[in-house]
């Protein structure tokens, strides 16, 4: 027999450490797989929000049922946290089919909302065992450039508008990603990156709307101006949009800019943008780094020059490296290191390899511009947020206050997260002008803090979120300010009257347009019945928090 031989010393000492690298890549990889996985669907994490025990589905017997895309069943928003049983869901194609359904749902005495990308987070776009119309096939998009405008269908998303629209035009007014409906933006007047133009109602001119008793009217400044006030920002308690007409602008090319402050600079920083009328666009990214949360501030502005509006507008892509993006937000939350790296690569990495669309060689010979035409640093639709992992879920915040007040709420704000140990993914500031639709948001001008937030989906995170929320709302509403409506509803009556006190006087007009309550959500469903019956009592029993900021 022939002995084997046996590796020397340092041939073992090799394999050993080649084995431990690949055990540890292995492991690298068996960790970070899912934390790039795409989705398989939308994600239902298995709460019901409100459900009535005897719920059976849609009613039977009913003369002229619409087509069902779905009957009976449930329906979930993008927090996955509010399943929901309902009568069913109407694929809307035309105006026919709304009238339709409108027609059915009376006549069984059910209730009708309409959805589109359901990225509210409380149930706006339903309410349980009623009707929900999907919005999203109702779609057309037909511009005008002669007038500058387009008419869009209430189911049509930013996205498909400005593919519609580019080069030669873009978008005067959106949200900074384009997933979103335009109905479902009406209806909570959505406000984005432009300080200029302010929020949807600013570049809205009409509305063509469904009232409840069926008839087809038309919503503007100049025609029933008062139902226009109320269906900008009225969560689709006061008609079915159909479509709209809205203003577009140039697409203009713009120089990429960034700096790097304190957030107690952050005021007269953008004091400094809001004069120069060449910046188009801006926002602001807080650190969500442990060691200096919420302090360092990352402002993005992008800047008109004259001599650059005939170079070529590339086409229009979509988002790249989905997978590295969403690992790289997905490890994030999963410890300090991560968020600390989060933030290092943004400040240092991420605008070394930003995407061009109008090549460095065209700008002038200047090989530091960043060129890109008005719509692209909107035209995303952020699939690298959308992920595979269970029992957990990403929770949008926002809240508005007033301009000189942004320092001592970011101190508070701080303040509860670390004290509360909040899983912080993401924290914008952008800026909004004095807003006058019925239910404002910002009955003066206003900094807008946008939170993204990661919670487990068991009860105890719930739990949390809800603190964290009323906590949050106090402390907005001690600064004078207000919180967004279309998030989660941790927030009690007392604390809805004491930032929206012109609540009672939107429900009576609610009301007179809608006299049976046939239009209604899960928000309203909540709220409205206690807020009436406040109403009907003495006004020296009503609390003390319903004094509020004044009523836009």
């Amino acid at each position: 027999m022939t002995a084997t031989a046996r590796p020397s010393p340092r041939r073992k000492r090799w394999l050993i450490g080649v084995s431990a690298l690949a055990l540890a890549a292995a492991g690298a990889t068996i960790y970070a797989w899912p934390l790039a996985a795409d989705p398989t669907g939308p994600k239902d994490c298995g709460a019901f929000l409100d459900a009535p025990p005897s719920l059976t589905g849609a009613a039977t017997g009913v003369a002229g049922e619409p087509a069902w895309a779905q009957k009976g069943g449930t329906i979930n928003d993008a927090s996955c946290l509010n399943r929901t049983p309902v009568a069913g869901i109407v694929a809307v194609k035309s105006d026919a089919d709304i009238a339709k359904a409108l027609s059915y749902a009376k006549a069984s005495g059910l209730t009708l909302t309409a959805a589109g990308a359901k990225h509210s987070m409380g149930g706006q776009a339903f309410r349980a065992g009623g009707v929900v119309l999907d919005m999203r096939g109702l779609n057309k998009i037909v511009l005008d450039s002669a007038a500058r405008t387009v008419t869009v269908g209430a189911g049509a998303t930013w996205h498909d508008i400005q593919k519609a629209i580019h080069p030669r035009f873009a978008v005067k007014a959106m949200q900074s990603t384009d997933i979103f409906t335009v109905g479902g933006s009406i209806a909570v007047n959505a406000h984005g990156m432009d300080h200029q133009a302010g929020a949807v109602m600013g570049s809205l001119r009409s509305m063509r709307v469904m009232l409840a008793d069926g008839r087809i009217v038309t919503a503007s400044r100049q025609e029933n101006p008062d139902l226009f006030r109320h269906i900008i920002g009225g969560y689709g308690l006061f008609g079915i949009v159909l479509d709209a007409t809205l203003d577009v602008v140039p697409n203009d090319v713009y120089r990429s800019g960034r700096t790097i402050i304190d957030y107690k600079d952050f005021p007269a920083t953008f004091a400094g943008i809001e004069a120069d009328p060449a910046i188009g666009l801006t926002y602001a990214h807080l650190s969500t780094a442990p060691g200096n949360l919420l302090r360092e501030t990352l402002v993005y502005s992008y800047r008109k020059h004259g001599e650059d509006q005939a170079l070529e507008r590339a086409p229009l892509t979509e988002i790249s490296s989905t997978k590295l993006r969403r690992l790289t937000v997905n490890l994030s939350k999963r410890n300090d290191f991560f968020k600390s790296a989060k933030w290092w690569a943004e400040k240092h990495v991420e605008h070394r390899i930003e995407s061009c669309t109008i090549t460095r060689a065209q700008a002038m010979g200047d090989g530091e511009a960043c060129l890109v035409s008005r719509n692209d640093p909107m035209h995303d639709s952020v699939p690298y947020l959308r992920d595979a992992l269970p029992k957990e879920t990403d929770i949008l915040h926002e809240y508005f206050v007033p301009r000189d007040r942004i320092v001592p709420f970011i101190d508070g704000m701080r303040a509860a997260f670390e004290a509360q140990q909040v899983n912080l993914v993401n924290a914008s500031i952008r800026a909004v002008d004095a807003e006058d639709n019925a239910l404002s948001y910002a009955p003066q001008k206003a900094f807008s803090l946008v939170l993204y937030i990661n919670q487990p989906t068991d009860a105890a995170g719930n739990q949390r979120m809800a603190k964290l929320t009323s906590d949050l709302i106090d402390l907005t509403h001690r600064q004078g300010g207000r919180f967004f409506l279309p998030y989660q509803l941790h927030y009690s009556t007392d604390q809805l009257l004491a930032s929206y006190p012109m609540l009672p006087d939107f429900i009576a007009e609610k009301r007179r347009w809608d006299p049976d309550g046939l239009f209604s959500n899960s928000w309203y469903a909540r709220y409205a019945p206690e807020v009436e019956a406040r109403g009907k009592q003495p006004a020296a029993t009503l609390p003390s928090s319903t004094s509020g900021a004044p009523a836009a």
